[in-house]
């Protein structure tokens, strides 16, 4: 192996590893809650992609271009962490797509261009794709906040009602009605019958 694509792999490897941060790291707005022990932004990342898809499907978009949005949106708080919406207020953080050139500077050339084209797209874009996005991550928000407040947590409605107000698409203005009306263990009751 040549000695750049070797530094190239080593470069991507290194990215890899550091996204294992976000299987450790919490999502530190739900201890202002009350939640002691609150998911993983990893744990996060995963449900906004599936409920990407979902909301793609929904609206017409493109499933795995969304689902792919969402998995990458919050990659860069390995470096700058999960800050909470009231800490922003005192805070000057790098925009996202200088995070994310900062986390791929030593990566192979098209996982570098791949990796900045996403983020900037989702921090910029306005395609069907990115509305499906960011909605899944609000909707996300708010099905967690509903299983924390099934959980004893009483402090959610804040989180609750600010993902609601962001919703665009009617997929995830429904998806959001229909869960603000049902428990989290409801699926099951359709195989149990």
């Amino acid at each position: 192996m040549a000695d750049t694509e070797q530094e190239q792999a080593k470069g991507t490897t290194g990215f890899l590893l550091e996204m294992g941060m976000l299987k450790r790291a919490k999502r530190s707005g739900w201890w202002i809650a009350g939640v002691k022990d609150p998911e993983t932004i990893a744990e996060h990342s995963f449900r906004v992609a599936l409920i990407g898809s979902v909301l793609a499907m929904m609206e017409g978009a493109d499933p795995a271009k969304t689902a792919l949005l969402g998995l990458w949106h919050d990659t860069q708080e390995t470096r700058v962490s999960d800050i909470p919406h009231i800490g922003r207020r005192y805070l000057e953080a790098a925009s996202n797509e200088k995070v994310t050139a900062d986390q791929v500077s030593a990566a192979h050339p098209a996982v570098k261009a791949g990796a900045q084209r996403i983020v900037e797209e989702y921090e910029n874009g306005d395609s069907l794709e990115v509305i499906c996005a960011h909605d899944a991550d609000k909707l996300e928000c708010l099905l967690q906040a509903v299983e924390y407040r099934e959980q004893g947590c009483s402090n959610v409605q804040p989180w609750i009602d600010s993902s609601v107000a962001k919703l665009k698409t009617t997929s995830a203005q429904s998806l959001a009605d229909a869960a603000l009306t049902m428990t989290s263990i409801e699926w099951q009751q359709t195989y149990l019958r």
